[in-house]
């Protein structure tokens, strides 16, 4: 089997803590470049895997050309980088949000195709043991039909993960573009979608700066969600739950109820009608304080491997992010959007 031949395109908190060891510990990839424009963050990883270090990423792509690449940029540069990326004939791993529009998001999707390779979106939730135990619960049916749900997800702020601290390009618009909703927010879209095997036919939302200083980035937003099937919910992302962090999400059924991530010992808890109660012990959830594997770059090495469709497609990054554009819209608007 051929080694595939890793670039690291932004070498911040994401890079650190899941996407370079993360590769590091597969037996399918080798790390053979590092772009950053921070010259010392490219080359303090270049100097650990004996790799190259760069601070243009198309000089990158034209001397080393990777077979794959992670995007871990701020947001605004996901769409431009990924492309030239798949020009290049590199398959694609991009940070969430996949992009900023839908039309770049469409854009990357097709060039892509064009190219014949894989673009993949860092959609980490639905690889969190929890939410695939959840999945199989509901795909059983022994819940029958899901009626309504919250999902939330909240941190203290990008301030206490990014590399650059308060200084971070998270506060900074022009290259976030978005704030919780992009970080979080899109998680949750993401995972619901993909959980309840469902699109979501209409959302609301409430997105504001409400506590961070100096920044014009949301810090919070509260969604209403409904979807195609009929089920309505709420969707939560946070920059400010200071204490207390949370992920996780009820679902309301015809036959009972289902609590993820609420409990810290059962990470999936079902509660039966018929008073049956079963509790899960399947590991934790992911958070910035407990790096657990995120499952997303086994993933994609996987599916170069076995020349398969990524388990996250740009597809499927382009609809959790039309979500949350659609969340923006309305906060905009007043008024509730209706997606596709």
């Amino acid at each position: 089997m051929s080694i595939i031949r890793i670039a690291v395109i932004g070498c911040g908190s994401i890079s650190k803590h899941r996407h370079i060891p993360e590769y590091a510990a597969n037996p399918n990839a080798e790390l053979v470049a590092f772009c950053d424009p921070v010259a010392e963050r490219a080359q303090h990883y270049a100097e650990q895997y004996g790799a190259k270090a760069y601070t243009d990423y198309k000089v990158m792509l034209r001397e080393v050309k990777p077979d794959a690449v992670s995007v871990c940029t701020p947001n605004a540069l996901h769409a431009s980088i990924s492309i030239d990326a798949a020009n290049a004939g590199a398959h694609v791993l991009v940070e969430k949000p996949m992009a900023v529009t839908d039309a770049e998001a469409a854009a990357m999707v097709e060039a892509s195709n064009r190219n014949g390779v894989y673009l993949m979106v860092g959609h980490n939730q639905r690889f969190m043991p929890p939410h695939v135990k959840a999945k199989q619960i509901l795909d059983s049916g022994v819940l029958g039909k899901v009626i309504t749900f919250r999902t939330s997800f909240g941190h203290p702020g990008p301030e206490y993960w990014s590399v650059d601290g308060p200084g971070s390009w998270f506060f900074h618009k022009e290259q976030a573009y978005m704030g919780a909703m992009g970080d979080l927010g899109v998680h949750k879209a993401d995972m619901i979608r993909w959980m309840l095997n469902d699109e979501v036919a209409q959302v609301a939302g409430f997105i504001d700066t409400i506590h961070k200083e100096g920044t014009d980035i949301d810090d919070n937003a509260s969604c209403l969600l409904r979807m195609k099937s009929g089920a309505v919910g709420t969707l939560v992302a946070s920059w400010t739950y200071y204490k207390g962090e949370d992920n996780s999400t009820v679902l309301w059924c015809e036959n009972g109820v289902m609590k993820i991530g609420t409990d810290p010992n059962d990470q999936v808890i079902v509660e039966l009608r018929n008073g049956t109660v079963e509790k899960h012990k399947v590991g934790a959830i992911s958070t910035n304080d407990k790096q657990e594997s995120s499952g997303v770059i086994d993933a994609f090495l996987n599916s170069i491997v076995t020349k398969t469709t990524p388990p996250v497609p740009g597809e499927e990054g382009r609809k959790s992010l039309a979500v949350i554009l659609g969340a923006f819209e309305s906060q905009a608007s007043g008024k509730f959007v209706s997606l596709g």
